[in-house]
């Protein structure tokens, strides 16, 4: 099966739920976004690699990697294998000289691993063809990658999935357009997972 390569864009306080974290993946050479809801605490991982921060002491993601180098194991890949019932699942493709080994993570840890690694992170076209969201807004004046990264929660203003449940598709279809045109791509994703329940 032919894999996608992804590229972290963003990294933003969830709006429905609080100490949440949406993680934006973009596909490199196309316009296909893949939000994914993370915790505080792997966005936090994720964030002090992606700015160059030195902890004090060494994080569970660095211990890892330490763990790794002290055994000779290289990390060849990152893959996000997998969506079951609005689930992501991924995989750490690792090994040494003699054997390859795929250990399953959460995206969240397989990404902050696979930052420290500096790996290419993968998905597979059936994955991004069913959760990913098309942007045609971004220009490379309006490039995500290299936006800061927020650390504050946002506390929901109410519950966004159930006033979704009244709407009609029509309703949801612009909706669904005016949080992409916002590129605002977690309220796109439950948007998107709405009327997939529908069809």
């Amino acid at each position: 099966m032919k894999k996608i390569m992804l590229e972290i864009l963003g990294l933003s306080p969830s709006q429905s739920q609080t100490g949440s974290f949406a993680l934006v993946l973009g596909e490199e050479l196309g316009n296909r976004r893949l939000p994914i809801i993370i915790g505080v605490f792997e966005a936090q991982a994720i964030a002090v690699q992606i700015e160059n921060i030195v902890p004090n002491r060494p994080m569970t993601h660095d211990l890892f990697k330490s763990f790794a180098d002290g055994f000779n194991y290289t990390l060849k890949e990152i893959v996000i294998s997998d969506l079951r019932e609005g689930i992501f699942y991924a995989k750490i493709v690792c090994g040494d000289n003699l054997r390859e080994v795929e250990i399953d993570s959460r995206p969240s840890d397989a990404i902050a691993i696979g930052l420290r690694f500096d790996v290419p992170i993968y998905t597979y076209e059936t994955i991004l063809s069913e959760a990913g969201i098309v942007s045609n807004s971004l220009t490379d004046d309006e490039d995500e990658s290299d936006e800061s990264l927020i650390h504050e929660t946002i506390r929901p203003k109410g519950s966004f999935t159930e006033q979704l449940r009244d709407m009609h598709n029509e309703e949801l279809l612009k909706m669904l357009d005016e949080a992409l045109a916002r590129e605002e791509y977690e309220k796109a994703a439950q948007i998107r997972d709405e009327l997939g329940k529908r069809n």
